[in-house]
């Protein structure tokens, strides 16, 4: 495989909650200054026409990322068939969770208990998804991820709007540029987070470990991400006749490029 398993610090159990989830806030602006809900959105519509369905149950969810507006998108499109989207985290953030709850957001909930991506039998019917979050799962878990949705036959749509295609060896020489760049785009995105903390201001400004982090989680995630080869080595001993798998580059209306899909579909 080329993707290499180095840690990001939002993985880890003993990291603060409110930091976690003032990098996730930053990834939220990100999603919205790429316009990944544009490809996410209708790369969801496309599968419902494909295989109909009710609910989304969205795994790794941190903040909601592009979703919520994902979510919005579609039910704009189609009124008369609301679709209702579950928010689900390995590490749920109480404050986040309740805020999202209490808020009462169109046909949008999110899960109190810590759902486990790798085990897909409890959780909720309807579509998986996985958007930026699969990169995070070393290779047993992501095939384990993989199989758990083909077993209980039911879809599941992975979305990472980054590549892994850097050379490593040139990913570790400009790692120190590519770093200080991750930072100060974290110092001008800040004032875009909805909505900004007191922790997130002074955590950035003032005490910059949100930057740092962030800027570290980026580079990290970038070779930790699956390639198209690694993927089909990831499925090659679990394919079977009664599920389709396509792994494909994700396009935006424009035909621009903005990352890759996996998808897995009941035949």
């Amino acid at each position: 495989m080329k993707r290499i398993q180095l840690f990001e610090f939002e993985d880890f159990d003993w990291f603060p909650n409110t930091i976690r989830t003032s990098m996730t806030n930053l990834i939220v602006v990100l999603h919205k200054i790429l316009g990944t809900s544009e490809v996410i959105t209708n790369l969801i519509i496309n599968i419902k026409n494909r295989h109909n369905f009710s609910q989304i149950v969205d795994l790794g969810s941190g903040s909601g990322g592009a979703m919520l507006e994902v979510i919005k998108k579609i039910n704009d499109t189609n009124t008369s068939e609301l679709v209702q989207l579950i928010l689900t985290d390995l590490h749920p953030n109480p404050d986040f969770v309740n805020r999202i709850n209490n808020s009462q957001l169109a046909n949008i909930i999110y899960e109190q208990t810590s759902i486990d991506a790798t085990n897909l039998t409890e959780t909720p019917p309807g579509l998986k998804t996985m958007m930026n979050s699969f990169h995070h799962m070393p290779p047993n878990q992501a095939k384990s991820i993989l199989k758990s949705a083909q077993d209980n036959n039911e879809p599941i749509l992975i979305y990472e709007m980054g590549e892994n295609f850097v050379p490593t060896l040139l990913w570790w020489l400009f790692l120190p540029l590519s770093l200080a760049i991750l930072f100060i785009m974290s110092l001008f995105m800040t004032p875009f987070v909805k909505p900004l903390t007191w922790q997130q201001i002074v955590f950035t400004y003032i005490i910059p470990i949100i930057p740092l982090f962030y800027a570290w989680d980026g580079q990290a995630s970038t070779m930790r991400t699956y390639t198209f080869s690694d993927v089909e080595h990831l499925l090659k001993d679990i394919k079977n006749d009664t599920y389709l798998w396509e792994i494909k580059k994700a396009k935006k209306d424009n035909g621009k490029k903005l990352g890759y899909y996996i998808l897995g579909l009941p035949k």
